[in-house]
């Protein structure tokens, strides 16, 4: 039997669309079957019990204020570092080529590795930044970066905001390239300051990039877990805990399947409400 042309994008589409439901579609559902389960073997009835469970869950509430706070303050240094960076790449900057390849070392590092790295960093006995503050005399004792209460939080979001700016600079610095360089020369030749510049060409040019960068960076931080459980595996206590790290452990160390599953579904849904204003975009563009 042939096959006509027009029907040939079938056979190109359908193993992308096959691996996309098997890999996103079947763990989804069973997510969504689990987290309505309930726990006790032999009961064929669905509950919603562990969604209401959750509202009843100190430690899910505390996770969930970690997890605002850490994609709060991520993302938002991320934004102001990667667009400061992306426009001094995008100046006329000797060596460019370098100076570019070091800022994207930081995002090539996977989550773990950076995590190890940094624990070992912050160790309060042989770690190297508190040798080094000791030495120039910045410090009289050594600090527990990652066990004092004060600081575990704001440890792990220092060290993600040097692991995640990469990515934002690079969406940032191609929004850059694309602003036309006519309209710096006009402004310039009517006398506009670098504030008005940079409030009336640069921010409104970036204005579908930082759309962009935003809803896919707070994906990204929402949903992140290796460099956290690296470093502290959610301690202290939970003040470190994120949600991510949280389903980890009711899944695979409490064995709470179904507990788990309705985190994830909360999460999911959490994500795409983040995500409107990006698929809006995109859906006005087309």
């Amino acid at each position: 039997m042939r096959i006509k042309d027009r029907h040939m994008w079938i056979f190109f589409v359908l193993p992308g669309v096959l691996l996309l439901i098997l890999v996103l579609g079947f763990p989804v559902i069973t997510s969504v079957l689990y987290s309505v389960k309930p726990e006790q073997a032999g009961d064929a009835s669905y509950t919603f019990s562990h969604y209401s469970n959750l509202l009843k869950d100190p430690f899910f509430k505390t996770t969930f204020w970690n997890t605002g706070i850490f994609v709060f303050l991520s993302v938002g240094t991320h934004m102001i570092l990667g667009l400061a960076v992306a426009m001094v790449l995008n100046s006329a900057l000797p060596a460019k080529p370098l100076f570019r390849l070091i800022a994207l070392l930081p995002w090539v590092i996977p989550d773990v590795v950076a995590g190890i790295i940094w624990k070992w960093m912050l160790d309060p006995i042989y770690g190297a930044l508190n040798d080094v503050l000791l030495k120039v005399g910045l410090i009289n004792a050594p600090i527990e970066w990652l066990s004092n209460p004060k600081l575990a939080l704001l440890s792990v979001i220092l060290v993600n905001l040097w692991r995640g700016f990469p990515f934002v600079m690079l969406i940032l610095l191609a929004g850059l390239q694309a602003i036309p360089k006519d309209l710096y020369e006009a402004a310039a030749i009517d006398g506009a300051s670098k504030l008005k510049t940079f409030f009336h060409i640069t921010i409104p040019g970036l204005r579908k990039m930082i759309v962009v960068a935003l809803a896919l960076d707070i994906v990204w931080e929402v949903r992140r877990f290796g460099l956290i459980q690296a470093m502290t595996q959610g301690g202290p206590g939970v003040l470190t805990e994120v949600l991510s790290t949280y389903t980890y452990k009711q899944y695979f160390q409490f064995f709470r399947f179904e507990y788990a599953s309705a985190i994830s579904v909360v999460l999911t849904v959490t994500l795409l409400l983040v995500s409107l204003p990006y698929i809006w975009m995109i859906s006005q563009e087309e």
